[in-house]
């Protein structure tokens, strides 16, 4: 069954596309934060990504309290780390030193997206305005062994995309407006959005 979605929906005030917050250590924009968080279906955080969401959200901290926080913890602020823990949210530790704390939270997002079976084929409209001039296709785990796509400059047909091998990271539109995707494993799609 195709999916459609409008990826920039989760920034307009009528949107109503769910998907999944990952907050990483970046600075958060405090008006796309709280129109993300009403309407993510999961919220996370790689280990830093927990000190951004604890500050932006100081005074309220109770109200914005993610599913889960994964890493290293050699990011995470001691108090931060404690709050959390003591609010019960699931702090996983992931110690392997050969992988971001990012794809760390990746592989676990990949355990989630499967289990509510988030994969096949889906439709993006990328016609919002919102859009800027990127886009790309990233394997979440392991290698995707089938994606073919439309409406990109660089389309995939029936590819391999693995890390080592291909990857779409550097990607943009055809103006056509529409995307479409089709895989056999979870993908991350990424997109630039104007400012």
């Amino acid at each position: 069954m195709e999916r459609v979605f409008t990826p920039l929906d989760c920034l307009l005030p009528a949107g109503n596309l769910k998907f999944c917050l990952l907050i990483l250590n970046q600075p958060l924009n405090r008006g796309h934060f709280h129109c993300l968080w009403s309407k993510a279906a999961l919220r996370a955080c790689a280990d830093g990504g927990a000190n951004r969401l604890y500050h932006i959200t100081e005074g309220r901290q109770d109200r914005f309290l993610p599913d889960y926080i994964s890493g290293d913890f050699d990011s995470i602020q001691p108090e931060v780390k404690e709050y959390y823990k003591l609010k019960g949210c699931e702090l996983i530790e992931t110690m392997d030193q050969d992988l971001t704390d990012f794809t760390k939270c990746l592989q676990i997002l990949q355990k989630k997206i499967e289990e509510k079976g988030l994969q096949g084929k889906h439709k993006l409209q990328v016609d919002t305005g919102l859009e800027g001039s990127w886009c790309g296709l990233i394997p979440i785990g392991s290698s995707c062994d089938s994606v073919t796509t439309t409406g990109l400059r660089w389309n995939l047909a029936n590819q391999v995309l693995k890390f080592g091998t291909l990857v779409s990271t550097s990607n943009t539109y055809d103006n056509s407006g529409t995307v479409t995707i089709k895989t056999d494993k979870p993908l991350l799609w990424t997109m630039a959005i104007k400012l």
